[in-house]
């Protein structure tokens, strides 16, 4: 009997001594030339729960961002604060994006943000401090489609800006 306490008590620490649930901290923004439209097609995915927690933080302590109550308070914020984390360069000239809109998928919300009047490029450099002044661990993958050609970046607090080339 004492023999399976024993092992049952080691077991039992051992399992307690793990983390089981690991949390990343990451989000992914994809980046789409649209040459028909002469645009940036943008949808930048973040886990609801992290974007949710900044949010309060800096602007209301209330928000909950899945309410229909507070919808339109909820896209003035998320506009806000990507319009001041994450910079785009063409061509060594920096763009602005509009916020489009916003929806839910499981625990990501996506966003939609578009840059319009780009005809074509050769450089793009970006620039994504979403959630890193927040967590630690934080990176950003950015991938970014010209045509047929997509590169990608993974920026981190360290190293938060990256440039791509696309030659014609």
């Amino acid at each position: 009997m004492k023999k399976q306490l024993f092992i049952v008590s080691v077991l039992v620490i051992s399992l307690c001594s793990f983390n089981v649930l690991h949390k990343f901290y990451v989000s992914v923004t994809q980046i789409e030339f649209n040459e028909e439209e002469q645009s940036l097609q943008i949808i930048s995915r973040i886990f609801i729960d992290d974007i949710e927690k900044v949010l309060r933080e800096r602007y209301d302590e209330k928000l909950e961002l899945q309410s229909k109550q507070q919808e339109t308070k909820v896209d003035q914020y998320l506009n806000t604060y990507l319009k001041q984390k994450l910079r785009i360069t063409v061509d060594g000239e920096e763009v602005f994006f509009s916020f489009l809109g916003k929806e839910y998928d499981n625990d990501l919300v996506l966003c939609y943000l578009e840059v319009e009047n780009v005809s074509s490029f050769e450089t793009i450099k970006v620039s994504n401090l979403a959630l890193m002044d927040f967590f630690e661990e934080q990176q950003n993958i950015i991938h970014v489609k010209k045509g047929k050609k997509r590169k990608s970046l993974i920026l981190e607090k360290e190293r938060d800006q990256g440039m791509l080339k696309f030659s014609e």
